[in-house]
């Protein structure tokens, strides 16, 4: 068939022998896997061409870790894995670090790299970018596999998302040696290697037993709360969360990622609230949340009279900080479905005061906090909250435009200013709180959802993945970068104690004009000193759906060292950094 007989849709003709590329392009594309980010080269161009060709779109990057935070961002927005390609050796280490975040933060991800030749690496002779990456990945991520023939390749893919999906989510490293690749083998023999796993993520269902000694605790309980973190967004069981909540009348508070599973203004919303659930909540049911540092460890004292209920999917979570007196271990589905049924006609303990009082300390402090921002509406340079208190009302008036948050004092200050109203709106730092990861969910973000997306960046957050702006313009995606510089790592008035003349340690550059960035790549480009112009520049660029730059110029003193962790720095910094 010529090419002008070809017929749109019609699927590519391969010849009669096939290589390795071309049957692993047919198994992710098998299981569903038609979106893929990376950074091509030796071994796997030719794979990312063959991908491109079968229906695989590709998202070419800059940099590895971005197109793996790209792909983590992916897996977290549709429950199905991001894919990343990375080149061997360092290009592989590049994205392996995006990786083990997906891992840490249970984010559903696979990494397929090339790697080099086995005989080489194995008898360290030197090879061509040779590294035992199998041996590298394995420890740090959820699982490992090496393929090394032909036939293994769907099988690998299906293992792969299985592991990826399947009980605690996370990220899969698929290494693909360069020899298997460009192997080759009769196309009706590779078709009949093809197949589609069944039932890769099925249910796990939480026993009677469990559910029971839950609901016997939450409905004997005198001050209740449910704590809600990002796995419950991941999830997707919105409607079950939100059931539980209104029907029980029990108060909500979610951690950062989890904000906008319930509107950030419903009644029962506690976010204003966190000492005090801590310090007085009796039983508090963790919904997709773990008691890692982010509720331990300097964050707040729990009541010690208080009991822990925690809905989880892996029983080794269980007891990690705090006994855990109900534990329910299934997926968040199942488990939500049974304790609602269990639920249904029991009448609560609930102290009739609880909830007003929560109420009562929401608007005071809702209140008092609205006073900040007006008060620091007049600071110039503009200071965090100036520019926080300009941007919250349009982006409140754009609730399904996808925020990415990262910083210090930009993360903290945009996540205690800006209220979400709809689920999985909210891409920050997660657990791990890494910088870094910006440019790369921008990208991952947009592509997943279609949406809209407004990246607020620290000027130091901003420079671990700046380059990767040009993605977001190659590819014509709706993302505002909104960069807060002032001028450093937590501010631009650092002290060098040598002084020698060289910048502090966490000084930058105050006089940078990051928006040329955005016009480097054809975005329109906004340098921004006052509320007013950030608010102008803000609504026109969300508005263009197309990629847009705003440098937002604050004072150099605005920020505090590590934003609202800085008990995690050594002390004698307290008197260097202001």
């Amino acid at each position: 068939m010529s090419d002008k007989d070809k017929k749109k849709g019609d699927a590519p003709e391969f010849p009669e022998q096939v290589t390795g590329m071309y049957i692993l392009a047919h198994a992710l594309k098998n299981v569903g896997l038609d979106c893929m980010y990376g950074v091509c080269g030796i071994p796997v161009t030719g794979l990312s061409y063959l991908c491109q060709e079968y229906g695989v779109r590709y998202i070419g990057f800059r940099f590895e870790q971005q197109a793996g935070m790209a792909a983590a961002t992916h897996g977290y927005l549709t429950k199905t894995p991001g894919l990343l390609l990375t080149v061997s050796s360092l290009g592989f280490m590049n994205g392996l670090t995006a990786t083990v975040n997906a891992t840490v933060n249970c984010y559903p991800m696979i990494q397929i790299s090339g790697s080099s030749a086995r005989e080489p690496v194995d008898m360290d002779q030197g090879g061509y970018e040779d590294l035992d990456q199998l041996n590298v990945a394995k420890p740090l991520v959820k699982a490992a596999y090496r393929v090394n023939k032909l036939e293994d390749l769907p099988i690998a893919v299906a293992r792969a998302y299985r592991a990826a999906v399947s009980g605690r989510p996370g990220g899969v490293y698929l290494d693909v040696v360069e020899t298997m690749l460009s192997e080759t083998v009769d196309r009706d023999v590779a078709e009949k290697w093809l197949f589609k796993p069944v039932d890769p993520c099925p249910a796990m269902i939480p026993s009677a037993e469990s559910a029971d000694r839950a609901v016997d605790m939450l409905a004997n309980a005198k001050r209740p709360a449910i704590l809600l973190g990002k796995g419950a967004a991941y999830a997707q069981v919105d409607e079950k969360i939100k059931t539980l909540i209104e029907s029980s009348g029990i108060p909500f508070y979610p951690m950062s990622m989890a904000k906008g599973l319930m509107p950030d203004n419903h009644p029962l919303s506690a976010l204003s609230c966190r000492s005090t659930i801590m310090e007085k909540a009796d039983v508090v049911m963790l919904v997709g949340a773990r008691l890692n540092w982010l509720l331990e460890r300097g964050h707040g004292k729990w009541n010690p009279e208080g009991k822990f209920i925690q809905l989880d999917i892996d029983p080794v979570e269980m007891d990690r900080n705090r006994p855990i007196a109900a534990p329910v271990i299934g997926d968040l589905d199942s488990s939500l479905s049974l304790i609602l049924e269990k639920l249904k006609g029991r009448k609560l303990a609930m102290d009739a005061d609880w909830v007003p009082g929560l109420q009562k300390e929401t608007k005071e402090k809702n209140a008092e906090f609205a006073r900040r921002l007006a008060e620091h509406a007049k600071d110039r340079p503009m200071t965090h909250w100036t520019a926080l208190g300009a941007m919250k009302p349009i982006l409140e008036k754009n609730p399904d435009v996808i925020i990415v948050n990262e910083g210090a004092n930009t993360l903290d200050d945009t996540r205690d200013t800006i209220d979400m109203f709809l689920p999985r709106h909210r891409i920050d730092c997660a657990t791990w709180a890494i910088m870094g990861l910006g440019m790369g969910s921008c990208v991952g973000a947009a592509i997943a959802t279609g949406k809209s997306v407004v990246a607020i960046e620290g000027d130091s957050a901003f420079g671990f993945s700046g380059m990767d702006f040009a993605t977001i313009c190659r590819f014509h995606l709706p993302v505002t970068v909104v960069v807060f510089n002032n001028g450093g790592i937590y501010n631009g008035i650092g002290v060098n104690l040598s002084h020698n003349g060289d910048p502090a340690p966490t000084t930058l550059d105050i006089d940078a004009h990051y928006e040329k960035i955005g016009e480097a790549f054809g975005a329109k480009g906004y340098y921004v000193t006052t509320p007013e112009e950030l608010s102008a520049a803000l609504t026109e660029a969300i508005a263009s759906k197309k990629p847009n730059f705003i440098h937002v110029q604050l004072a150099a003193d605005s920020g505090k060292q590590s934003g609202h962790i800085g008990y995690l720095n050594p002390e004698p910094l307290q008197n260097i950094i202001v």
